[in-house]
């Protein structure tokens, strides 16, 4: 009942996130200081979560997975257990509001225990968090490298130890831009120094990617958000391994890369790192200093939209169809949402199960 009611409302997510916003801060106008100015950005987040959640609620692992670590990074905007009352309630108003031609007491009975169990899952996993992790954590940028005119490689040495697993992501805050958090993926696996890499693409209206990229300098401080993200290596699986990195969607799967690397694995390791332009493989360099230390992976550049280039061109998705099939590895995608929708799409179409396939969009600014 829960997914037929929320299936109305998604064609009107953005009338519906507005009514939420505007309902939780007219009944709970305390609220209001916690978000960022613009809301934008916000609305898509809500339903982003919201539309991942219900969808679900058929798999209660990846579930608890994923509610777990969205307690524990509600913990930097100063969520509290009271809050999720007021947002329970704005919740219910808002889809009884845009469901109201199909809703019976059963389907409002429904939502009402399933938000009840998932706002429970995330009280408790940010109240056990809060005994042994800060809420957020301060990083010092050690180096920062302008690769291209948008792109920025930025280098964090967080105060306290940051654990996380190769293939997560962080929410990241400057101090320009108070209580406006953008989410960008890790670029290394684990280091004993504890340092941080991200790959940062500035992008039109971006506040937090044009500051990194534009505005940052070494010896700057900004703030870190737990790590968070399932699209993590299988470390028990024994196959080759399949990575298909769109622009800065190379960071999680280079993590991942590194930390196969580091686990003593052998496995045949493909990656194809693809860009619109020769210059926007920013980081070739460092990616052929690792093909040449590990003889087992092989890095691929695609350019899509440069007729001079003189290696392999073409989409991803269509690249991926060029070689051998890929039915029997393990599989990693990550980049533009529609460039990962049809890389998917096509490697099942070739045979590959979608339980081998790892998916995950460009974190940041888009």
């Amino acid at each position: 009942m829960v997914k037929e009611s929320f299936s109305v409302v998604e064609p009107v997510a953005d009338k519906a996130a507005a009514y939420f916003y505007g309902r939780l801060f007219a009944e709970s106008p305390h609220l209001r200081a916690m978000f960022p100015p613009a809301m934008d950005v916000q609305r898509d987040r809500l339903f982003s979560a919201l539309t991942r959640i219900v969808w679900s609620l058929d798999s209660p692992d990846g579930l608890a997975t994923y509610l777990g670590q969205l307690g524990r990074d509600h913990r930097k905007y100063g969520v509290v257990s009271e809050h999720y009352t007021s947002v329970g309630n704005a919740l219910l108003a808002t889809v009884r509001k845009f469901a109201r031609e199909i809703w019976t007491p059963e389907i409002e009975a429904a939502w009402v225990s399933a938000y009840a169990a998932a706002a429970q899952a995330m009280i408790d996993s940010a109240e056990s968090d809060a005994g042994v992790s800060p809420a957020w954590w301060l990083a010092e940028v050690v180096d920062h490298e302008q690769r291209h005119r948008d792109i920025s490689v930025i280098t964090l040495r967080p105060t306290q130890r940051l654990p996380f697993t190769a293939g997560q992501y962080v929410n990241v805050q400057t101090a320009r831009w108070p209580r406006v958090w953008r989410t960008f993926s890790i670029a290394n696996a684990p280091r004993v120094d504890n340092t941080i890499r991200l790959h940062v693409r500035s992008v039109p209206g971006g506040w937090v990617s044009t500051t990194l990229t534009r505005d940052t300098r070494i010896g700057d401080t900004i703030m870190l958000g737990p790590p968070m993200g399932t699209m993590t290596p299988h470390d028990r699986s024994t196959r080759d391994v399949l990575c298909v990195a769109g622009g800065t969607g190379l960071a999680p799967l280079k993590a991942i890369i590194q930390h196969i690397i580091d686990s003593g694995r052998r496995p045949n390791i493909h990656l194809l790192f693809g860009a619109r332009t020769r210059d926007e493989l920013y980081d070739l360099p460092d990616l052929i200093r690792m093909e040449s230390s590990f003889p087992w992976l092989r890095v691929l550049p695609v350019v899509s939209d440069d007729p001079s280039y003189d290696g392999m061109r073409g989409s991803l998705p269509e690249v991926t169809q060029r070689f051998h099939s890929w039915a029997e590895h393990e599989v990693y995608v990550c980049g533009p949402t529609a460039m990962v929708n049809e890389t998917v799409r096509r490697l099942q179409i070739d045979g590959v199960p979608l339980s081998r396939i790892h998916r995950d969009t460009i974190r940041g600014e888009r």
